[in-house]
């Protein structure tokens, strides 16, 4: 075998220059020391802590039964999928075909898709921060590049027109839009997301709106999608979503992209040559869930609800916490910065990202640090967890810091 020239990397420079998934490892770490006999209450979880309502089990159990299902299936998703998909965003506004919609991998591929579509070498988008940590490395891997626009808890984290405005030149390609916020919660009021949608339609630009969370509003808060809001932006924009999160089927890997024709073609003919088509079982599964009864998803909203407000209660009640009560995901992003600097359990921490390993090791409670999501000074709290579970591991915090 040829031995490689000197100095060559054994890798892509682009490969190498990304970061592994913050919030995976932080779940996978304290999946280990669990199982490691330690009592860690993780905050850190992505996904509902319930199980997969049983009647989607039963038609992938029927799905894998079926002969028909063990073979290669259309690449864009099966057609009653696709439209069962159509149907659920027309319900919010969206005027979409079902020949517009590709299922995916997980939404994390149609992320990962969208921006091969749209990208060229040094082409840049507009992200509003704090942001999911996958949206750089999919923009990088893409020969994109990330542009940062900050939002605080002052501002709700929320983006302004202006904000927007300041960040553009000649080389933005795509605004990417969230709401509901991973990892805030932030979810943003009809008429600001129609000033940002009728800037972007003014400026030209592509919208990647991510709504994976769109079934997870508290609340007087209500859901609406950015292209049904301004539908001139339609010809420029890609609609992600999924069954993940409203039907706890993360593991599942079902998720789509929307987009006009032009972009559903290429997608497609990118998902032939990366993964042919999505799970036929997933598929089925996935189908069983978008046209089923809304019980098991009403049911894992309260429960959300509910330990979204005892979660931020309790937070607020740690000195030097400040904790906004989010309106959608199941996250709070609450401030830490007043835990900086000062003494906890006879320790300091200088940064978010140390405080996150002094909790770890003191009260074995596992948060992701803000620095993950483009925001240090704050934490991603997930409570996607049970209520005991919660109670206790805020109550380690705040007998720690009280």
């Amino acid at each position: 075998m040829t031995s490689m020239p000197p100095g060559h990397p054994p890798i892509s420079q682009r490969a190498a220059g990304i970061e592994p998934s913050a919030t995976l490892a932080i779940a996978a770490e304290a999946k280990r020391l669990r199982a490691a006999g330690e009592p860690v209450i993780s905050f850190g979880a992505g996904e509902p802590d319930f199980s997969t309502p049983g009647y989607i089990v039963d038609a992938a159990i029927a799905a894998a039964r079926d002969p028909a299902m063990h073979h290669y299936s259309a690449t864009p998703g099966f057609p009653d999928l696709r439209e069962a998909i159509a149907a659920s965003h027309r319900d919010y506004g969206l005027d979409v075909d079902a020949s517009q919609v590709v299922v995916t991998n997980g939404a994390k591929q149609a992320v990962f898709t969208a921006f091969q579509l749209l990208l060229d070498p040094g082409d840049e988008v507009l992200i509003p921060a704090p942001y999911w940590v996958t949206y750089p490395a999919s923009i990088e891997l893409a020969s994109g590049v990330p542009v940062y626009v900050d939002t605080s808890d002052e501002s709700g984290f929320e983006v302004t027109v202006d904000q927007l405005e300041a960040a553009t030149n000649e080389r933005t390609r795509a605004l990417l839009f969230v709401s509901p916020s991973n990892p805030t919660g932030a979810v943003y009021p009809r008429d600001r997301m129609e000033a940002i949608g009728r800037w972007a339609a003014d400026a030209g630009i592509w919208v990647v709106t991510d709504e994976i969370y769109y079934r997870l509003i508290y609340g007087d808060a209500t859901f609406h999608s950015l292209p049904a809001v301004v539908p001139e932006l339609g010809a420029r924009s890609v609609v992600i979503s999924g069954v993940s999160k409203t039907y706890a089927m993360t593991g599942w890997r079902v998720g789509w992209l929307i987009g006009p024709t032009s972009v559903a073609e290429a997608a497609t003919r990118v998902q032939s040559h990366l993964s042919s088509n999505v799970s036929n079982v997933a598929q089925a599964a996935a189908l069983a869930a978008l046209t089923g009864p809304d019980d098991a998803p009403n049911a894992m909203r309260e429960a959300f609800d509910r330990r979204r407000q005892t979660m931020v209660e309790m937070l607020n009640a740690v000195p030097g916490i400040k904790c906004e009560m989010p309106d959608g995901a199941f996250y709070t992003f609450p401030n830490l910065s007043g835990l900086l600097g000062v003494d906890v359990a006879g320790r300091s921490a200088a940064t978010t990202m140390d405080l996150a390993g002094l909790l770890l090791d003191e009260i074995k409670i596992a948060v992701v640090p803000g620095e993950a999501f483009g925001a240090p000074g704050y934490a991603r709290f997930s409570f996607a967890l049970a209520d005991d579970e919660l109670v206790e591991g805020l109550s380690r915090l705040q007998e720690l810091v009280g």
